[in-house]
Protein backbone atom coordinates (compact mmCIF):
# COMPACT_ATOMS: atom_id res chain seq x y z
CA UNK A 1 0.00 0.00 0.00
CA UNK A 2 3.23 1.96 0.67
CA UNK A 3 4.83 1.48 -2.78
CA UNK A 4 2.33 4.20 -4.75
CA UNK A 5 3.82 6.80 -1.91
CA UNK A 6 7.36 5.62 -2.66
CA UNK A 7 7.14 5.71 -5.95
CA UNK A 8 5.32 8.82 -6.55
CA UNK A 9 8.04 10.64 -4.10
CA UNK A 10 11.05 9.09 -6.28
CA UNK A 11 9.58 10.67 -9.11
CA UNK A 12 8.50 14.16 -7.33
CA UNK A 13 11.84 14.57 -5.35
CA UNK A 14 14.46 12.20 -6.69
CA UNK A 15 15.17 10.97 -3.37
CA UNK A 16 18.34 9.53 -2.92
CA UNK A 17 19.36 9.23 0.56
CA UNK A 18 16.41 7.68 3.31
CA UNK A 19 14.08 9.57 5.84
CA UNK A 20 16.72 8.42 8.48
CA UNK A 21 19.69 10.53 6.50
CA UNK A 22 17.74 12.94 6.26
CA UNK A 23 16.83 13.41 9.55
CA UNK A 24 20.19 13.21 10.44
CA UNK A 25 21.43 15.57 8.29
CA UNK A 26 19.19 18.22 9.06
CA UNK A 27 19.95 17.69 13.12
CA UNK A 28 22.68 18.51 14.92
CA UNK A 29 24.97 15.99 15.82
CA UNK A 30 25.19 17.47 19.52
CA UNK A 31 21.30 16.67 20.14
CA UNK A 32 20.00 14.15 22.17
CA UNK A 33 17.32 13.21 19.68
CA UNK A 34 19.42 12.46 17.35
CA UNK A 35 21.78 10.52 19.45
CA UNK A 36 18.95 8.53 21.14
CA UNK A 37 17.65 7.55 17.22
CA UNK A 38 20.84 6.90 16.25
CA UNK A 39 20.95 4.36 19.15
CA UNK A 40 17.61 2.98 18.45
CA UNK A 41 19.23 2.22 14.81
CA UNK A 42 22.11 0.13 16.34
CA UNK A 43 20.12 -2.12 18.86
CA UNK A 44 18.02 -2.93 15.62
CA UNK A 45 20.36 -3.76 13.08
CA UNK A 46 22.94 -5.64 15.63
CA UNK A 47 21.29 -9.40 15.91
CA UNK A 48 23.61 -10.30 18.64
CA UNK A 49 23.03 -7.17 20.41
CA UNK A 50 25.55 -4.38 21.72
CA UNK A 51 27.71 -3.53 24.92
CA UNK A 52 27.40 -0.31 26.61
CA UNK A 53 30.95 0.28 26.02
CA UNK A 54 30.07 0.04 22.26
CA UNK A 55 27.61 1.87 22.00
CA UNK A 56 29.54 4.93 24.06
CA UNK A 57 32.43 4.53 21.45
CA UNK A 58 30.50 4.84 18.26
CA UNK A 59 28.04 7.79 19.43
CA UNK A 60 30.58 9.71 20.95
CA UNK A 61 29.36 9.55 24.37
CA UNK A 62 29.94 8.31 27.98
CA UNK A 63 28.64 4.89 29.14
CA UNK A 64 26.75 7.08 31.80
CA UNK A 65 24.44 8.95 28.74
CA UNK A 66 23.79 5.31 27.08
CA UNK A 67 22.99 3.22 30.11
CA UNK A 68 20.39 6.42 30.58
CA UNK A 69 19.49 6.34 27.41
CA UNK A 70 18.64 2.83 27.54
CA UNK A 71 16.41 3.07 30.78
CA UNK A 72 14.60 5.73 28.60
CA UNK A 73 13.91 2.95 25.84
CA UNK A 74 12.71 0.83 28.63
CA UNK A 75 10.23 3.34 30.24
CA UNK A 76 9.22 3.87 27.12
CA UNK A 77 8.08 -0.07 26.69
CA UNK A 78 10.51 -0.48 23.87
CA UNK A 79 11.16 -4.11 24.27
CA UNK A 80 14.68 -4.10 24.65
CA UNK A 81 16.40 -7.83 25.44
CA UNK A 82 19.78 -8.02 27.58
CA UNK A 83 21.82 -11.43 27.05
CA UNK A 84 24.91 -12.21 29.03
CA UNK A 85 28.10 -13.18 27.07
CA UNK A 86 31.57 -14.23 27.51
CA UNK A 87 33.53 -12.74 30.95
CA UNK A 88 30.06 -12.01 32.01
CA UNK A 89 29.64 -8.84 29.77
CA UNK A 90 26.01 -7.92 28.84
CA UNK A 91 24.84 -7.10 25.84
CA UNK A 92 21.66 -5.29 24.73
CA UNK A 93 19.27 -5.49 21.29
CA UNK A 94 15.74 -4.42 20.45
CA UNK A 95 14.22 -7.86 20.45
CA UNK A 96 12.05 -8.76 17.22
CA UNK A 97 10.63 -6.64 13.96
CA UNK A 98 7.41 -4.97 13.36
CA UNK A 99 6.10 -6.64 10.94
CA UNK A 100 3.02 -5.33 8.80
CA UNK A 101 1.43 -7.73 6.27
CA UNK A 102 5.05 -9.59 6.29
CA UNK A 103 6.92 -6.96 5.39
CA UNK A 104 9.60 -6.45 8.31
CA UNK A 105 10.10 -3.11 9.81
CA UNK A 106 12.74 -2.52 12.36
CA UNK A 107 11.66 -0.38 15.04
CA UNK A 108 13.87 2.73 13.60
CA UNK A 109 11.68 2.60 10.13
CA UNK A 110 8.55 2.47 11.77
CA UNK A 111 9.56 5.46 13.78
CA UNK A 112 11.18 7.15 11.01
CA UNK A 113 8.06 6.61 8.77
CA UNK A 114 6.12 8.07 11.29
CA UNK A 115 7.82 10.86 12.13
CA UNK A 116 8.27 12.04 8.46
CA UNK A 117 4.62 12.34 8.24
CA UNK A 118 4.93 15.70 8.44
CA UNK A 119 6.81 16.10 5.10
CA UNK A 120 3.51 14.08 3.31
CA UNK A 121 1.32 17.67 4.52
CA UNK A 122 1.92 19.46 1.02
CA UNK A 123 0.14 16.59 -0.29
CA UNK A 124 -2.76 16.63 2.03
CA UNK A 125 -6.00 16.22 0.08
CA UNK A 126 -4.61 13.66 -2.37
CA UNK A 127 -4.31 10.10 -3.25
CA UNK A 128 -1.25 10.03 -1.50
CA UNK A 129 -1.91 11.43 0.95
CA UNK A 130 -4.90 9.58 1.94
CA UNK A 131 -2.82 6.12 1.42
CA UNK A 132 0.05 7.71 3.45
CA UNK A 133 -2.13 8.41 6.25
CA UNK A 134 -3.63 4.84 6.35
CA UNK A 135 -0.23 3.74 6.51
CA UNK A 136 0.99 6.02 9.31
CA UNK A 137 -2.60 5.14 11.38
CA UNK A 138 -1.07 1.29 11.11
CA UNK A 139 2.46 2.35 11.96
CA UNK A 140 0.90 3.83 15.30
CA UNK A 141 -0.50 0.74 15.77
CA UNK A 142 2.14 -1.07 16.34
CA UNK A 143 3.84 0.54 19.68
CA UNK A 144 2.05 0.17 23.05
CA UNK A 145 0.92 3.53 24.22
CA UNK A 146 4.07 4.72 26.44
CA UNK A 147 6.18 3.84 23.42
CA UNK A 148 3.97 5.85 21.53
CA UNK A 149 4.27 8.75 23.57
CA UNK A 150 7.94 8.81 23.06
CA UNK A 151 7.52 8.57 19.30
CA UNK A 152 5.06 11.12 19.48
CA UNK A 153 7.89 13.14 21.50
CA UNK A 154 10.10 12.66 18.57
CA UNK A 155 7.83 13.97 16.31
CA UNK A 156 7.18 16.85 17.83
CA UNK A 157 10.86 17.87 17.12
CA UNK A 158 9.84 18.61 12.96
CA UNK A 159 7.79 21.72 11.84
CA UNK A 160 7.82 21.88 7.80
CA UNK A 161 6.62 25.22 7.02
CA UNK A 162 3.91 25.85 4.64
CA UNK A 163 4.68 29.39 3.13
CA UNK A 164 3.88 29.11 -0.87
CA UNK A 165 2.90 25.91 -0.74
CA UNK A 166 -0.27 24.92 -3.06
CA UNK A 167 -3.10 23.39 -2.05
CA UNK A 168 -3.71 20.04 -4.35
CA UNK A 169 -6.97 18.89 -1.99
CA UNK A 170 -9.29 19.24 -5.28
CA UNK A 171 -7.04 18.11 -7.57
CA UNK A 172 -6.49 14.63 -6.01
CA UNK A 173 -8.56 12.98 -9.39
CA UNK A 174 -6.09 15.10 -11.35
CA UNK A 175 -3.25 13.85 -9.71
CA UNK A 176 -4.64 10.55 -10.61
CA UNK A 177 -4.82 10.88 -14.19
CA UNK A 178 -1.25 11.92 -14.40
CA UNK A 179 0.08 9.13 -12.54
CA UNK A 180 -1.61 6.57 -14.62
CA UNK A 181 -0.49 8.38 -17.64
CA UNK A 182 3.43 8.14 -16.12
CA UNK A 183 3.02 4.59 -15.15
CA UNK A 184 1.95 3.40 -18.19
CA UNK A 185 3.65 5.78 -20.95
CA UNK A 186 0.37 6.73 -22.05
CA UNK A 187 -0.81 10.12 -23.67
CA UNK A 188 -2.45 12.99 -21.56
CA UNK A 189 -4.86 15.34 -22.67
CA UNK A 190 -5.08 18.38 -20.29
CA UNK A 191 -6.94 21.95 -19.75
CA UNK A 192 -3.93 24.19 -18.65
CA UNK A 193 -3.61 28.20 -17.91
CA UNK A 194 -0.21 29.72 -18.04
CA UNK A 195 0.82 32.52 -16.11
CA UNK A 196 -0.28 34.48 -18.88
CA UNK A 197 -2.89 33.29 -20.39
CA UNK A 198 -6.70 34.28 -20.13
CA UNK A 199 -8.68 31.47 -20.53
CA UNK A 200 -7.57 27.44 -20.40
CA UNK A 201 -5.77 26.04 -23.73
CA UNK A 202 -6.06 22.02 -23.95
CA UNK A 203 -2.68 20.44 -24.68
CA UNK A 204 -1.88 16.73 -25.68
CA UNK A 205 1.53 15.64 -23.64
CA UNK A 206 4.00 12.94 -23.07
CA UNK A 207 4.02 12.76 -19.29
CA UNK A 208 7.69 12.12 -18.38
CA UNK A 209 7.76 12.41 -14.89
CA UNK A 210 6.91 15.12 -11.86
CA UNK A 211 9.20 17.25 -9.94
CA UNK A 212 8.45 18.62 -6.37
CA UNK A 213 9.55 22.60 -6.02
CA UNK A 214 9.12 25.11 -3.48
CA UNK A 215 5.35 24.10 -2.74
CA UNK A 216 4.80 23.15 -6.12
CA UNK A 217 4.31 20.06 -8.13
CA UNK A 218 5.46 20.49 -11.86
CA UNK A 219 4.87 18.34 -14.51
CA UNK A 220 7.24 17.28 -17.22
CA UNK A 221 6.71 16.34 -20.73
CA UNK A 222 7.16 16.34 -24.23
CA UNK A 223 4.69 18.37 -26.29
CA UNK A 224 4.33 17.16 -29.57
CA UNK A 225 2.82 20.14 -30.90
CA UNK A 226 5.22 22.71 -30.01
CA UNK A 227 8.03 19.31 -30.48
CA UNK A 228 9.89 20.64 -27.27
CA UNK A 229 9.98 19.27 -23.35
CA UNK A 230 8.07 21.70 -21.50
CA UNK A 231 6.76 21.99 -17.98
CA UNK A 232 3.69 22.43 -16.51
CA UNK A 233 2.96 23.43 -12.46
CA UNK A 234 -0.39 21.16 -11.28
CA UNK A 235 -2.43 23.29 -9.77
CA UNK A 236 -2.92 25.15 -13.17
CA UNK A 237 -4.38 22.20 -14.56
CA UNK A 238 -7.72 21.97 -14.41
CA UNK A 239 -8.89 18.52 -16.18
CA UNK A 240 -6.27 15.40 -16.97
CA UNK A 241 -7.34 12.74 -19.19
CA UNK A 242 -5.75 9.79 -20.24
CA UNK A 243 -6.01 8.47 -23.35
CA UNK A 244 -5.08 5.45 -25.56
CA UNK A 245 -2.48 6.30 -27.39
CA UNK A 246 0.76 4.93 -25.80
CA UNK A 247 4.36 6.75 -26.04
CA UNK A 248 7.62 6.00 -25.20
CA UNK A 249 10.58 7.74 -23.47
CA UNK A 250 13.46 8.44 -25.16
CA UNK A 251 16.11 5.95 -23.44
CA UNK A 252 18.51 8.85 -23.23
CA UNK A 253 16.19 10.72 -20.74
CA UNK A 254 16.66 11.46 -17.39
CA UNK A 255 14.56 14.12 -14.70
CA UNK A 256 17.61 14.74 -12.71
CA UNK A 257 20.19 15.60 -16.12
CA UNK A 258 16.94 17.01 -17.72
CA UNK A 259 17.12 19.87 -14.53
CA UNK A 260 21.19 19.90 -14.42
CA UNK A 261 21.33 23.41 -16.37
CA UNK A 262 18.46 25.26 -13.88
CA UNK A 263 18.05 26.84 -10.59
CA UNK A 264 14.86 25.46 -10.19
CA UNK A 265 12.28 24.24 -12.60
CA UNK A 266 12.95 27.28 -15.45
CA UNK A 267 14.26 25.91 -18.77
CA UNK A 268 16.43 27.66 -21.30
CA UNK A 269 18.92 27.01 -24.13
CA UNK A 270 21.91 29.49 -22.59
CA UNK A 271 25.40 28.88 -21.54
CA UNK A 272 25.66 31.32 -18.61
CA UNK A 273 28.42 31.48 -16.57
CA UNK A 274 28.18 33.39 -13.52
CA UNK A 275 29.75 34.79 -10.60
CA UNK A 276 28.41 36.84 -7.66
CA UNK A 277 30.07 38.60 -4.26
CA UNK A 278 28.66 37.66 -1.78
CA UNK A 279 29.07 40.42 1.49
CA UNK A 280 30.74 39.36 4.71
CA UNK A 281 27.58 38.88 6.47
CA UNK A 282 26.11 36.58 4.50
CA UNK A 283 28.91 34.53 3.07
CA UNK A 284 28.27 31.72 5.69
CA UNK A 285 24.75 31.01 4.91
CA UNK A 286 25.51 30.71 1.64
CA UNK A 287 28.17 28.34 2.04
CA UNK A 288 25.51 26.57 4.00
CA UNK A 289 23.68 24.89 1.61
CA UNK A 290 24.46 23.18 -1.74
CA UNK A 291 22.35 25.91 -3.90
CA UNK A 292 23.40 24.02 -7.80
CA UNK A 293 25.53 20.77 -8.52
CA UNK A 294 27.90 23.38 -10.57
CA UNK A 295 28.47 25.89 -7.72
CA UNK A 296 32.11 26.40 -6.75
CA UNK A 297 32.59 29.17 -3.89
CA UNK A 298 35.52 30.99 -3.26
CA UNK A 299 36.43 32.84 0.32
CA UNK A 300 38.04 35.92 0.29
CA UNK A 301 40.11 37.36 3.07
CA UNK A 302 38.01 39.88 3.87
CA UNK A 303 35.24 37.99 5.19
CA UNK A 304 33.11 37.55 1.39
CA UNK A 305 32.23 34.86 -0.98
CA UNK A 306 32.89 34.75 -4.69
CA UNK A 307 30.26 32.21 -5.87
CA UNK A 308 30.33 30.41 -9.77
CA UNK A 309 27.48 28.76 -11.20
CA UNK A 310 27.06 27.51 -14.83
CA UNK A 311 23.48 27.82 -16.06
CA UNK A 312 21.08 27.82 -18.78
CA UNK A 313 18.70 30.17 -17.56
CA UNK A 314 18.80 33.21 -15.47
CA UNK A 315 15.28 33.87 -14.25
CA UNK A 316 15.10 31.77 -10.72
CA UNK A 317 18.83 32.90 -10.52
CA UNK A 318 18.00 36.45 -10.95
CA UNK A 319 15.03 36.25 -8.18
CA UNK A 320 17.77 34.70 -5.53
CA UNK A 321 20.19 37.41 -6.36
CA UNK A 322 17.81 39.71 -5.31
CA UNK A 323 16.61 38.28 -2.11
CA UNK A 324 19.73 39.19 -1.01
CA UNK A 325 19.46 43.03 -1.93
CA UNK A 326 22.92 45.06 -1.33
CA UNK A 327 24.40 42.12 0.06
CA UNK A 328 25.14 40.41 -3.29
CA UNK A 329 26.70 41.92 -6.50
CA UNK A 330 26.65 40.04 -9.85
CA UNK A 331 30.27 40.41 -11.45
CA UNK A 332 29.13 38.16 -14.57
CA UNK A 333 27.65 37.66 -17.00
CA UNK A 334 26.42 41.30 -18.54
CA UNK A 335 23.21 40.13 -19.66
CA UNK A 336 22.59 39.33 -15.50
CA UNK A 337 24.42 42.48 -14.22
CA UNK A 338 22.11 44.50 -16.70
CA UNK A 339 18.90 42.84 -15.61
CA UNK A 340 19.63 43.11 -11.63
CA UNK A 341 20.23 47.10 -12.58
CA UNK A 342 17.11 47.22 -14.30
CA UNK A 343 14.88 45.56 -11.70
CA UNK A 344 16.69 47.60 -9.15
CA UNK A 345 15.58 50.98 -10.85
CA UNK A 346 11.99 49.82 -11.22
CA UNK A 347 11.73 49.20 -7.45
CA UNK A 348 13.49 52.62 -6.84
CA UNK A 349 10.96 54.30 -9.28
CA UNK A 350 8.03 52.70 -7.05
CA UNK A 351 9.21 54.01 -3.80
CA UNK A 352 10.39 56.94 -5.02
CA UNK A 353 7.82 57.87 -7.63
CA UNK A 354 8.85 61.97 -7.23
CA UNK A 355 12.54 61.36 -8.04
CA UNK A 356 13.45 63.06 -4.80
CA UNK A 357 17.20 63.17 -4.11
CA UNK A 358 16.53 61.33 -0.59
CA UNK A 359 17.10 58.13 1.04
CA UNK A 360 14.20 55.91 2.20
CA UNK A 361 13.71 56.94 6.04
CA UNK A 362 11.45 53.94 6.80
CA UNK A 363 14.61 52.31 8.61
CA UNK A 364 18.14 51.50 8.33
CA UNK A 365 19.21 49.04 6.24
CA UNK A 366 22.01 48.21 8.28
CA UNK A 367 19.94 48.19 10.97
CA UNK A 368 17.59 45.76 10.15
CA UNK A 369 20.42 43.44 9.48
CA UNK A 370 22.18 43.46 12.24
CA UNK A 371 18.71 43.35 13.90
CA UNK A 372 17.75 39.61 12.06
CA UNK A 373 21.93 38.27 12.46
CA UNK A 374 21.41 35.61 15.48
CA UNK A 375 18.82 34.03 13.68
CA UNK A 376 19.03 31.54 10.88
CA UNK A 377 17.85 33.75 7.93
CA UNK A 378 19.95 36.62 8.88
CA UNK A 379 18.98 38.90 5.24
CA UNK A 380 14.81 38.39 5.99
CA UNK A 381 13.23 42.01 6.77
CA UNK A 382 14.35 44.80 4.68
CA UNK A 383 16.50 43.57 2.41
CA UNK A 384 14.99 44.61 -0.61
CA UNK A 385 14.46 48.30 0.47
CA UNK A 386 18.45 48.14 1.17
CA UNK A 387 18.63 47.69 -2.12
CA UNK A 388 16.22 50.24 -3.69
CA UNK A 389 17.82 52.65 -1.17
CA UNK A 390 21.63 51.88 -2.98
CA UNK A 391 19.74 52.45 -6.35
CA UNK A 392 18.71 55.87 -5.73
CA UNK A 393 22.32 57.21 -4.77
Amino acid sequence: MMEPVYRFLRRCCGWGITWKETWELRMSEHSPLVRQWMMLRILSSRHYGVTVKELAQELGVSEKTVRRDLDAFSEAGFPLEETVVEHGRKKWKLAGDLTVKGVPLHYDEAIALHVARCFMEPLAGTIFWSAAQRAFNKIRCMFNERALKYVEKMAQAFYQTRVGFCDYSRQAEIIDQIMIGLEDHRTLEIEYQSLKATEPVTYEIHPYGMTYHRGALYLVGWSPGKKEIRHWKVNRISRAEVTDRRFEIPNDFRLDEHFAGSFGVYQGDGDYHIRVRFSAQVARYVSEARWHASQRLHHQRDGSLIAEFDLESLEEFERWILSFGRHAEVLEPPELVERIRYEVEQMARIYNPNNEDQTLTLSSPKSIFEAALPQEEPFLGGRMKSAVSRAQK
